[in-house]
């Protein structure tokens, strides 16, 4: 049942990032999906992971095991953040995980991928639903 809720919270709430999240799915349907805590995780070819709305998208394999709880976590964000969520976290996590600024600036000052207000977040809303621990 919570699942259930799940989803129809995130097509009506989080509609947005929920359509954003679809198309992706689309593109990307011949990869593997499965399910993680009602969200539909997809396997993809890049090395990070991407969260819009119901849709979580991981590395291939075993790799993207790392990422699951952090990334649901961002899902979660999704539920409490409804059409704010794409402003409010999406943006802010693209920028800081990809912008080469801000790679150089994490690695020049050894500061934590964690020190993003919407990472520390997303872990912790990912570990405090799911009871598993985050590896990011």
């Amino acid at each position: 049942m919570k699942q259930f809720w799940y989803t129809v919270l995130q097509i009506l709430w989080g509609f947005p990032q929920t359509l954003l999240g679809f198309a992706v799915l689309l593109l990307l349907r011949k990869m593997p999906h499965y399910r993680y805590h009602g969200a539909v995780v997809t396997e993809w070819k890049k090395w990070t992971g991407l969260s819009l709305g119901l849709f979580v998208f991981v590395p291939e394999g075993n790799a993207g095991k790392d990422f699951l709880v952090h990334e649901y976590g961002h899902t979660i964000q999704s539920l409490v953040l409804g059409p704010l969520y794409l402003l409010g976290i999406g943006l802010p996590s693209v920028v800081w995980c990809n912008l080469r600024c801000f790679i150089n600036l994490r690695k020049k000052n050894n500061i934590s991928y964690q020190k993003l207000y919407a990472e520390r977040w997303a872990n912790h809303l990912g570990e405090k639903t799911t009871g598993e621990k985050a590896r990011l």
